[in-house]
């Protein structure tokens, strides 16, 4: 891991994202890019050329002057950091940075959503989730004992996520944790049997060349299933694949990465398929 991206708006969910980073960054030998997006209005850019240079100057001063006080903060005291300031009104655009300044990972934080403006606004989170090509973790809380020593990767064993798991498991050994997979076992439009979902482990297994285990578990439903088995584990990290869904896919069939990512309470990794 060389380099790793955080989106940062100077929240308290940001700055709890650049301290999980800064202790990988410490751990790994890596540098920081800082990414924030100022997001000047199509009002101000409307504007004429004086107003628009004289609000795009304080805008990107105060970016300047709040960046320069994350950067003094202790815990980032050694680390290569460097700041990228963007017009960005899109958080889809976060991909493009990261690809751009040669990142490994995206960390950002997030407070989640619920209810109505989940479904038809999202979070800025779910929207990074969704269009990262990098894998994206996701921090919840104040990272004070943030120490990943145990980490669950659930999926539904397809073998499109094979690469998904040699990716959790490199990052596993990177950070000398262990990694276990689960399948929920849930009744639905999706439902198989064991026999069935044990040909697809064996399919699965065949696939990755390797012996795995592999955990069931019995839940109502598949997002409150992986976090309650997490629960139960007291997992570090949770694993999760994601299509990146777009457009009408997503309101009709929603993705199980972003819902479960959004809710869930330890952090979160995400790993395009």
């Amino acid at each position: 891991m060389k380099k790793i991206l955080v989106p940062v708006d100077f929240s308290d969910f940001s700055k709890y994202a650049l301290e999980v980073a800064a202790k990988l960054a410490k751990q790994h030998g890596a540098a920081i890019v800082l990414l924030h997006m100022i997001g000047m209005s199509d009002s101000v850019l409307a504007n004429s050329e004086l107003a628009e240079e004289a609000e795009a100057k304080y805008f990107l001063k105060l970016a300047k002057d709040k960046i320069k006080e994350l950067t003094e903060q202790r815990h980032l005291k050694g680390i290569p950091v460097n700041a990228v300031i963007q017009n960005y009104k899109d958080f889809e655009e976060v991909n493009h940075v990261a690809q751009e300044q040669n990142c490994d990972l995206i960390v950002m934080g997030s407070h989640g959503a619920s209810g109505i403006r989940e479904l038809f606004v999202g979070s800025n989170t779910e929207k990074v989730v969704r269009s990262s090509d990098l894998p994206v973790m996701v921090i919840k809380s104040s990272p004070v004992d943030f120490n990943i020593q145990r980490m669950v990767m659930a999926c539904d064993l397809d073998v499109e996520n094979i690469p998904v798991y040699k990716k959790a498991e490199q990052f596993a050994k990177l950070n000398r944790a262990s990694l276990e997979m689960v399948y929920v076992l849930s009744a639905g439009a999706n439902f198989m049997g064991r026999d069935d979902v044990t040909q697809r482990l064996e399919a699965f297994k065949q696939g990755l060349g390797t012996e795995i285990d592999i955990h069931f578990y019995d839940h109502n439903s598949v997002g409150k299933g992986i976090l309650q088995y997490c629960f139960e584990k007291n997992a570090d990290l949770l694993v999760i694949p994601t299509h990146g869904r777009k457009g009408l896919a997503r309101f009709i069939v929603g993705s199980l990465a972003e819902s479960v990512s959004n809710h869930a309470k330890i952090p979160v990794m995400t790993i395009k398929i």
